[in-house]
């Protein structure tokens, strides 16, 4: 498939993620009497990813994620001169899809900015998890969601499936982080809402993105690294 219909791909697929999972977050997470709370999120965050990977899988790879990206590079799943422009679309995805959400949700006469589905550290913590807390848990669930997408596509793997053991697996990962982190596992899903309340906000979650790009980053590239050591020569390309 050529360069540019894939980045379109990811591009499209990225705004599904970040609309589709923060939006759940944003809009209706503590709707009033019937919210969907953090377990709701988690399934969405799940069901965005599984939906793109049957709609784009055969396209572009359905990546969605510059650390997913890096980590199939790692285990020679992917070819890295790709890796920049797919990094590219994936973030300017993430942050159309934040931009489109904050119009959507600033006509509730209700609305107030908050951290906009943001991720954080320490008093950003949702839970008030210290940084190491919070870098431990990124690096290792991004680590878990690679190690599972390798072996999701592996060729000996059985057919078909992978979209549903990779978007059940990112749900899983939420269960876990979101008291966490509020997960990321995503740089361009942590950019996106970031750099929104920014702009309409205050500082304070762009000034630790850092922890949501060097986590996820180094956690992606050791789950693709131990898949290949595990598995072999004989996984599938993607």
């Amino acid at each position: 498939m050529p360069l540019p219909k894939r980045l379109i791909a990811e591009f499209i697929g990225t705004f599904w993620l970040v609309f589709g999972g923060c939006g759940s977050a944003v809009l209706a997470a503590n709707f009033p009497v019937h919210g969907i709370h953090y377990v709701g999120v988690s399934l969405a965050f799940g069901l965005t990813v599984l939906t793109m990977a049957f709609a784009i899988g055969h396209i572009s790879g359905c990546h969605l994620n510059p650390a997913v990206s890096l980590g199939l590079v790692a285990g020679g799943r992917f070819d890295a001169k790709d890796l920049g422009p797919y990094v590219v679309v994936q973030v300017l995805g993430g942050i159309a899809a934040a931009g489109l959400l904050y119009v959507i949700a600033s006509g509730a006469p209700t609305f107030e900015l908050g951290g906009f589905a943001s991720n954080g550290f320490g008093e950003l913590s949702p839970g008030k998890y210290t940084m190491v807390s919070c870098l431990v848990a990124e690096i290792t669930l991004t680590f878990v969601f690679l190690f599972v997408i390798m072996g999701a596509t592996d060729k000996r793997a059985p057919a078909g499936f992978a979209p549903i053991a990779i978007g059940l697996c990112l749900t899983l990962i939420h269960l876990i982080g979101i008291p966490v982190t509020n997960l990321s596992v995503n740089p361009a899903r942590s950019t996106g809402p970031a750099l929104l309340v920014a702009v309409f906000g205050s500082v304070q979650y762009a000034s630790q993105l850092w922890l949501f790009w060097i986590a996820p980053l180094i956690g992606g590239a050791l789950g693709g690294i131990s898949y290949k050591l595990l598995a072999g020569d004989a996984a599938a390309d993607a």
